[in-house]
């Protein structure tokens, strides 16, 4: 039962790698692959445990012990039976009760992750409705096809790490088809675009899934992540368009400009509710660091601010208005099946961790490779074809975060030190999921919708962007190396 999960897992992968063909949205394969792990290890969960590979199941038993023999003894019965040193005990004795205590463990950290992708998604979607990145778009005036991709680049670049990867794609190329008219030039320009999203995600803890899920799990905090990765981020945007700039050349052809609707906002409101939803997305680490509290807590806080300011901006408008522009209604726009992907990724991979898979993969990365760059450079290169996010959660529950103490305790403190908060391990991890993906156009969420938007042709993009994107992601990799090396000696 054990293999059974591993194999029913790559069978989930590959359902949702083949969306497009076998016409299944990616969610239900997801949704079903997260229900179907935990029922078996529920139903096998004796056979599963027994084998010994469980970390959290070792620990638990070991607690037990503890309690039985030290504490226990000492203990009045009466009190015993009230505390929650019972319940370990009996979880320990009880495979099925301790796989439920695992499953309701592992709910509250995904919760925590949906609740912040949900209150974000909302955020720019409000923005969005209210045409508040014409703001920005609006400000392109350049026909030189060296310049603009530069241009976009960059622009990608630093609204992905304020926003998000997925949500800057959707957005630039929805300009970009105001400012390209031919097809393989507008493919060009829409797989720089990929690859700069990914870029700008990775040193931002706002910016990606995948940097996100370490930012809420404590393994990387604010400031550092990005001091420490915005440089390989940047050479790996920097790269390929240099090469790019060598490839192009001449003016671009612009569409015609058709006949447009009449603007649902004015000027003011377009400005304002920009500022505001951005600066709302900012606070979010603010308000981290100030409570102490989960980073969903800020985005909600930012969500109620913004959903309030909408009410009272079009509270005198017409019906038909304030539709299109109260939050109430803007919700039916969310992208709801992304939020049941994650749940039931994350899901699967909470699964496999609890059972033991990970812990496993870790020991044959550590012996293969033994080396934290190497092994992360791998995780990248797997996430061109595999999701970035349910490897970085596997990494995340591969290995856990080395405090002070265990650092002192650790037979090899200089291979731990690794694996501390802010430790190398982490910042590259995020640096080589966030960016690695671009190899491929089905590497990343930003690809996929690039390829769904522009219809972007698999081996194409093999042909002429995988080279551009692979020297771009080996760059930063040689780049935070030396930076470490330079840092840390």
């Amino acid at each position: 039962m054990f293999i059974l999960m591993v194999v029913l897992f790559f069978l989930g992968y590959l359902a949702i790698a083949l969306e497009h063909p076998l016409k299944i949205e990616k969610a239900a394969s997801a949704l079903l692959l997260g229900s179907i792990l935990w029922a078996l290890y529920a139903l096998f969960s004796e056979q599963v445990l027994a084998l010994g590979f469980s970390p959290s199941w070792a620990e638990m038993k070991m607690m037990a012990q503890e309690i039985i023999n030290d504490i226990v003894p000492v203990m009045n019965p009466d009190l015993f039976s009230t505390t929650p040193f019972r319940e370990t005990v009996e979880l320990a004795g009880h495979p099925n009760d301790f796989v439920k205590h695992e499953l309701a463990h592992h709910l509250v950290d995904i919760a925590e992750i949906l609740f912040f992708l949900f209150g974000a998604m909302t955020i720019v979607e409000v923005v969005d409705q209210h045409q508040g990145f014409k703001v920005v778009t609006d400000k392109i005036n350049t026909k030189s096809k060296v310049k603009l991709l530069w241009v976009i680049g960059f622009i990608t670049f630093f609204m992905s790490a304020v926003l998000d990867n997925l949500t800057t794609t959707i957005v630039m190329i929805a300009l970009l088809r105001k400012l390209v008219s031919d097809k393989p030039t507008r493919w060009i320009f829409a797989s720089l675009i990929v690859i700069a999203a990914n870029a700008g995600g990775a040193w931002s803890p706002i910016g990606d899934v995948t940097t996100i899920m370490l930012w809420i799990g404590g393994q990387i905090t604010t400031v550092n992540i990005i001091l420490k990765v915005f440089l390989p981020s940047l050479v790996n945007i920097i790269v390929p368009l240099a090469i790019l700039s060598f490839m192009v050349s001449g003016e671009i052809n612009r569409p015609e400009k058709a006949h447009s609707s009449a603007d649902i906002t004015t000027p003011f409101e377009k400005t304002f509710m920009l500022i505001l939803g951005v600066s709302l997305l900012l606070f979010v680490p603010v308000f981290k660091t100030l409570t102490h509290l989960p980073p969903y807590v800020g985005m909600l806080f930012g969500l109620g601010v913004l959903w309030m300011v909408s009410e009272i901006m079009h509270r005198n408008k017409a019906e038909e208005l304030k539709k299109k522009l109260t939050i109430y209604n803007i919700l039916k726009r969310v992208d709801t099946p992304t939020i049941f992907f994650f749940l039931g990724i994350l899901s699967a991979v909470a699964a496999l961790q609890s059972a033991g898979h990970l812990s496993l993969l870790a020991g044959w990365l550590d012996d293969k490779l033994g080396n934290i760059y190497l092994i992360n450079v791998a995780i990248g290169a797997i996430s061109a074809v595999v999701d970035n996010v349910p490897l970085v959660a596997g990494a995340m529950g591969m290995y856990d975060i080395v405090t002070p103490d265990m650092l002192r305790l650790a037979a090899d403190p200089a291979y731990a030190s690794f694996f501390v908060q802010n430790g190398l391990f982490w910042e590259l991890l995020a640096y080589c999921a966030g960016t690695g993906g671009s190899m491929l156009i089905i590497g990343s969420a930003a690809g996929v919708a690039a390829m769904g938007l522009e219809r972007i042709d698999f081996i194409w993009y093999m042909k002429k962007i995988s080279l551009l994107a692979l020297a771009g992601y080996l760059s930063g990799a040689a780049v935070y190396w030396a930076q470490a090396q330079i840092l840390h000696g």
